[in-house]
């Protein structure tokens, strides 16, 4: 049984997905204590025991502590099997992070393809939104060698949630290493401006406020404006395609924020990643993570920005997993993250 302090490190809930998706990879059962200990409200919330069913109920695991606000958890995992999935956070909870839980043990140790659906939170705060799992999740995942398919059904933003994704993973036999040092000067931009159950002026003036923003830093781009039902809701989205994975950064709405606030934080995260001249944003940086840690491949990516999240996944995927795992450089810094390779097993 391995023994977890979900203290430790940026102290949320990545600690606690990670340990989930190693374990149903290794076949480890482990003991997470002090959930979410840094968090405001400390412990489980719905959709991190959203991520606990999940992982259960795709290889029969056993859980003790799966309840809202609980601190300890005792997993004890089964074996992994394909099929068609439906997982309902009933909340505005991050569907991006549901998946993120399962989509690597079904891809990996699954014998068939595999359907999951996630009902909840589509675009809401401290989560990848749908359109970066869409572009630049998955990109890293084709370059990976891992197929996955993605579509959002219905957008859902909170509070009011009831959004929906789905998400077709096909399973893969070995995970491709990856070499990403350098980016290309990053001269155009694509994006856009979504809205939800909004006057079509506010899509109107993230488009052109963004348009502005990117052509004062030299940036020539196109921002269509796209609209949805299931609001309110409002999300400004940028998108770097000339990078070697096309990079999204989004910014959402709130009650309150106006919505040139909401353009200008969306362009000023995708300036400060230009400005890095490294090929990998901090969002993607821990997530893939994951695939490499069960690749026999070297692999070698300069990242934007070291984060807490990093540094914290990068500890946990080694109280699971021997494998050598280094990150050059400070928090708040640009870095290296290096995985030498291994012989293939047997």
């Amino acid at each position: 049984m391995i023994q977890i302090d979900g203290s430790e490190g940026e102290g949320g809930g990545q600690i606690l997905r990670s340990s989930l998706t190693l374990s149903l990879l290794t076949g480890k059962p482990f003991k997470l204590i002090n959930i979410r200990a840094n968090r405001p409200k400390p412990g489980l919330a719905a959709q991190h025991l959203a991520c606990v069913r999940a992982a259960s109920q795709i290889s029969g695991a056993i859980y003790k502590g799966g309840a809202l606000g609980s601190s300890v958890l005792h997993f004890e995992p089964g074996p992994v099997k394909s099929g068609d999935y439906r997982f309902v956070i009933n909340t505005a909870g991050a569907t991006a992070l549901v998946l993120h839980t399962v989509y690597l043990p079904l891809i990996l140790r699954g014998d068939g393809s595999s359907r999951v659906q996630i009902t909840g939170g589509t675009h809401v705060m401290a989560a990848p939104s749908y359109h970066f799992l869409e572009t630049t999740w998955a990109g890293y995942l084709a370059k990976l060698g891992l197929d996955a398919v993605l579509n959002m059904i219905r957008a859902g933003f909170y509070p009011r949630g009831g959004g929906e994704i789905e998400a077709v993973l096909q399973p893969a036999s070995r995970v491709r290493g990856l070499n990403l040092t350098s980016c290309p000067p990053l001269t155009t931009a694509g994006g856009f401006a979504g809205t939800a159950d909004l006057p079509a002026s506010v899509g109107k003036t993230l488009a052109r406020r963004m348009k502005h923003k990117l052509k004062m830093a030299d940036i020539e781009s196109h921002i269509p404006e796209e609209s949805w039902e299931n609001g309110p809701g409002a999300v400004a989205g940028v998108v770097f395609r000339q990078a070697p994975v096309p990079t999204v950064f989004t910014a959402l709405g709130e009650r309150g924020r106006p919505a040139e606030a909401v353009a200008d934080a969306a362009v000023e995260e995708a300036l400060e990643y230009r400005a890095s001249g490294c090929p990998v944003d901090p969002h993607s940086a821990d997530q893939i993570l994951l695939p490499h840690a069960f690749s026999n491949d070297a692999s070698e990516f300069a990242v934007s920005e070291v984060t807490n999240h990093l540094l914290t996944n990068i500890s946990t995927i080694r109280r699971f997993v021997d494998r050598e795992i280094t990150c050059e450089g400070f928090v708040g810094g640009k870095g290296m993250v290096r995985i030498p390779g291994r012989p293939a097993e047997g």
